[in-house]
């Protein structure tokens, strides 16, 4: 018997040692791979411009005429020696710009803004014509003589291009060069020869010889491949296409704000993470410490995979992540309730460990696929910093499910196979230890299992109602503090070595003849105005120098106008009547309507405090915060779906309920077998939400408050309000026999 424990206790510490080297490989591996990630401006410092795309002419902005533009832009950044340019196209006429790590703000505006200018020179670079001769937008795809990719230019001028080929064709060079945007002193055919054609590094866009005079259509011919004539279409339609750029939002960041951004978040992000872990490790034991080697496992990979598709990580992608982990550590949180549920039916460890992952499988698939639904919308429907966000969300949603609910299983069930905690589930799980009673049966006491839930629904519902009129009369009588997102207008912000004071600098404002909005105070050295005025890029480089002169202060200025303002609103509105339907078509599926419109209507109520908690702390609104909305709509019903299903697995397993009294009792069993778990997972969310509250950039405080409100009641509206509205729902329903979906036959 000694000498198989001694076998037994061998496997345990083989087990573990691979653990240890797991954690300590991960431990010196991460650093290297957060610092080859690509980091936003406000991580980094940097500038980022949106521009819409107008035609000079008030015609129609056709979607060629917008894709030639973005290839013409990405051309100028190469100047500008930006190693991570990030371009998007929004909407049907919109382009935005980040240029992390530019500390010129006003270059990049002149280089990127002026119009796109094709010309054909000589090899000596004197100009011979200019896309004046070419019908706009006339390059096309075409083929040469052998049938081969080449580049079709439609000629409008067509004397005017005669008389230059012909003379093209005496020459002892016959040879003409198109150029985009050419620069007289810095560029030349001498340099650029070799590169010339290289359509990611040069500016030549093509060189040809010219055997004779053409006064009609003619063919760019050469050994292309049909990716490089499809590029160079495009680069030559944009320098003949009659569009302009109108800079519609733009914003500045130093890197000093950045990088001191990106030290206070990471290090709030690992006292999070780590206070996670502590937390995890104290209330499930050993099962605990293996998940927060998973939530390690988990961290590690899900960076991988942002630096694997090339995302550009910034504050709200650090706050996705944290988020992230929240659910991810519910995925465990939702196997070990199961395990122990298992465990307090006198089950043994390893049946409960089998039967446990087996009961709490499809209520950890349906609570991150609703969450991942709102992510795609948020990422469908946002703006780039919400994208980013919405990004981090998608990955970590992803990799909960292959690390948390696979891979965390795989490890805990190594040890499981020991035999060695068998007697032991105290110290693996946490469980209190299990007794016998008369009858033999293995029994163990449930927590609040005398509590009843639904006798109070009527004093939820109350205080729910009395907080809906709380709210509702504030946003009534106060209205929101919307940030310039939501008014439009310009926010500066200020950081300067000496004490700034508020009233001197609401002087400073009139002075620069701007209209004053509010301030509000950071620090003693760091202060933040908004105005309503949208500033020009004169009055954006106005307001740098103005407060560098007097206070050695270094800004950060932002301009939204009124067109992103209207956009950002419609987009919000779309964003989560869309994430409510979703959620009420797939729980519908899943359950039965009256638990989808039950949840959604709880969902409706928490983000209807939240937002009424901001109006009364008077907190500014800004675009971020509708992915705080969107976060706590697919948390909040990730909470949901898990009580619910529990509910149905328990009204399947009674059968005919023939009285409301027997109702009742399985509701509220239900909620006592799910309070713990749904207390557990908000108290794991809760510990990095308040970490980055407390230590994280001031960037993204009013995100995580809107997340602490909404993280709090939502736990009180999912378990009490939600079940409560079903509960009445269904009271009718009782008598009849249960209808079970097609999947559950």
């Amino acid at each position: 018997m000694k000498k198989n424990n001694k076998k037994i206790n061998g496997k345990v510490v083989i087990n573990f040692l691979v653990l240890l080297v797991i954690a300590i490989g991960l431990g010196f591996t991460f650093k290297p791979l957060l610092n080859s990630l690509n980091f936003g401006l406000d991580l980094q410092g940097g500038f980022e411009v949106l521009y819409q795309v107008k035609s000079v002419d008030d015609g129609k902005v056709t979607k060629d005429m917008v894709t030639n533009t973005y290839k013409t832009i990405g051309k100028r950044i190469d100047v500008l020696g930006v190693s991570e340019p990030n371009i998007t196209v929004e909407g049907d006429d919109k382009i935005r710009v980040q240029l992390a790590g530019v500390t010129d703000p006003e270059k990049a505006r002149e280089i990127l803004s002026k119009a796109a200018n094709l010309t054909f020179r000589d090899t000596s670079d004197n100009l011979l014509m200019t896309a004046e001769v070419l019908k706009s937008g006339g390059a096309k795809i075409g083929q040469d003589g052998n049938g081969l990719p080449a580049v079709a230019l439609s000629i409008s001028d067509k004397e005017e291009f005669l008389r230059v080929t012909k003379k093209v064709s005496e020459m002892e060079d016959n040879r003409i060069v198109i150029w985009l945007d050419f620069e007289d002193g810095s560029d030349s055919f001498a340099k650029e020869e070799g590169r010339c054609g290289s359509l990611n590094s040069s500016r030549c866009l093509s060189v040809a010889s010219v055997s004779q005079g053409f006064a009609s259509d003619v063919i760019i011919q050469g050994n292309f491949k049909l990716e490089e004539v499809t590029n160079l279409v495009e680069l030559i339609n944009s320098g003949s296409l009659p569009t302009k750029l109108e800079e519609i939002s733009s914003k500045s960041v130093e890197a000093s704000f950045g990088a001191n951004s990106l030290e206070k978040t990471f290090l709030a992000g690992v006292v999070g993470v780590v206070g996670v872990m502590l937390f995890m490790t104290m209330i499930y034991r050993f099962a605990g410490l293996i998940s927060s080697v998973g939530i390690m496992i988990y961290t590690f990979i899900t960076f991988g995979i942002f630096w694997l598709i090339g995302g550009i990580l910034t504050l709200p992608g650090i706050a996705a992540l944290v988020i992230g982990i929240g659910m991810a550590v519910d995925a465990s949180v939702l196997s070990f309730a199961r395990i122990k549920d298992e465990l307090y039916e006198g089950a043994t460890l390893q049946n409960a460990f089998i039967k446990g992952n087996k009961n709490s499988f499809w209520a950890i698939f349906d609570s991150n696929l609703t969450t991942l639904l709102v992510a795609i919308i948020l990422f469908i429907f946002g703006e780039s910093t919400i994208k980013g966000f919405a990004t981090m969300l998608i990955i970590s949603i992803c990799v909960t499910m292959l690390i948390m609910v696979f891979l965390t299983r795989v490890l805990l069930k190594s040890f499981v196979k020991t035999g060695y905690f068998d007697d032991k589930t105290n110290f693996f799980i946490g469980t209190k230890a299990i007794q016998k009673s008369k009858d033999n049966n293995k029994k163990a006491k449930r927590p609040f299992e005398k509590v009843d839930f639904m006798n109070g629904r009527k004093w939820y519902f109350a205080f729910t109602i009395i907080l809906i009129i709380v709210g509702a009369l504030f946003i009534g009588i106060k209205g929101l503090k919307l940030g310039i997102d939501f008014k439009g207008g310009s926010s500066i912000t200020l950081t300067s070595s000496q004490k700034l004071d508020e009233n001197t600098l609401k002087a400073d404002i009139e002075e620069l003849k701007y209209d004053f909005d509010h301030i509000e105070k950071v620090s003693d050295t760091i202060i933040m105005i908004r105005v309503t005025d949208t500033l020009t890029k004169e009055q954006v480089a106005e307001a740098e120098q103005y407060f560098q002169d007097k206070y050695e202060a270094k800004t950060e200025i932002g301009v939204v106008s009124n067109i992103v303002k209207q956009e950002l609103v419609k987009n919000a509105i779309i964003s989560i009547l869309l994430a409510s339907i979703g959620i009420i078509i797939y729980m519908s599926f899943r359950f039965a309507f009256n638990y989808a419109i039950s949840g959604v209507i709880a969902i409706f109520v928490d983000v209807f405090v939240m937002i009424a908690l901001f109006s009364i702390f008077r907190l500014e609104v800004s675009s971020i915060f509708i992915a705080a909305i969107l976060s706590i709509i697919g948390y909040a019903i990730n909470d949901t779906i898990v009580t619910f299903d529990r509910i149905k697995e328990n009204i399947i397993g009674k059968g005919k309920i023939k009285k409301e009294e027997e109702f009742k009792d399985v509701v509220n069993k239900s909620l006592r077998q799910t309070f713990t778990r749904s207390i557990i997972t908000t108290i794991t969310t809760l510990i990095p939400v308040i970490s980055l509250i407390v230590l994280g950039s001031h960037e993204i405080f009013n995100f995580n408050i809107a997340l602490l409100f909404g993280l709090v009641y939502g736990v009180f509206s999912s378990v009490f309000i939600a079940s409560g509205i079903w509960y009445q729902l269904e009271k009718k329903e009782i008598g009849a026999p249960v209808k079970k979906k097609w999947y559950e036959e």
